[in-house]
C-alpha cells in the first residue's frame, strides 16, 4: 500500500472510486464533476490516495476553504484494512496543520461511515444536507483522542 498526496491524473481514479461505494452513493454522478475534483485538491485544499499493486483504491480530501471534509471513500473490497483510517489521518492531520478552525463533515445516518467517524473522534452537531448527519472535529478533540 502506498499513501500519497492525490494529483489530477487521479481524478479519473478517484470518480472510479466514488461510483463504487455501496453507502453514501451519489443520485446523479452528475452532481462531482472532475473540474470539481480539481478545484478541491488544487486550489481549496488537499487530497491523498491509497494505491494497492499501482492502482487508487480510497482517496480523502479537505475543504480548506469551507472547514470541511469533501470526501473519504474506499473501493468496497478494500474495506477492514485500515486504508479509511490512514487516509483520514493524514487528511486530519494536514488540515490542522493549516488551521485550527473546527471541520465539519456531513454522511448519510446509519452507515458504516457514521460508525467510523465516531470511531475517529467526531462529534454529532446536528443535521445537514437534507438529513445527513453533520459531525464536527476541534483541534483540541483531534490532539486528545
Amino acid at each position: 500500500m502506498i499513501f500519497r498526496e492525490a494529483k489530477t491524473t487521479d481524478i479519473a481514479p478517484i470518480q472510479i472510486v466514488r461510483h463504487t461505494v455501496k453507502e453514501n452513493i451519489l443520485s446523479d454522478p452528475a452532481l462531482v464533476t472532475d473540474k470539481d475534483c480539481e478545484e478541491f485538491i488544487t486550489g481549496r485544499g488537499k487530497g491523498w490516495v491509497c494505491e494497492v499493486n499501482g492502482e487508487v483504491v480510497g482517496f480523502s480530501i479537505v475543504d480548506l476553504k469551507e472547514h470541511n471534509i469533501w470526501a473519504l471513500f474506499l473501493r468496497p473490497e478494500f474495506e477492514g484494512r485500515g486504508i479509511g483510517k490512514e487516509l483520514h489521518r493524514l487528511m486530519i492531520d494536514w488540515y490542522f496543520e493549516q488551521t485550527k478552525a473546527p471541520v465539519w463533515l456531513g454522511t448519510s445516518p446509519n452507515t458504516r461511515a457514521e460508525e467510523f467517524y465516531i470511531r475517529q473522534g467526531w462529534k454529532k452537531a446536528g443535521m445537514v444536507n437534507k438529513g445527513e448527519v453533520k459531525f464536527e472535529m476541534s483541534y483540541e478533540d483531534w490532539r486528545n483522542r
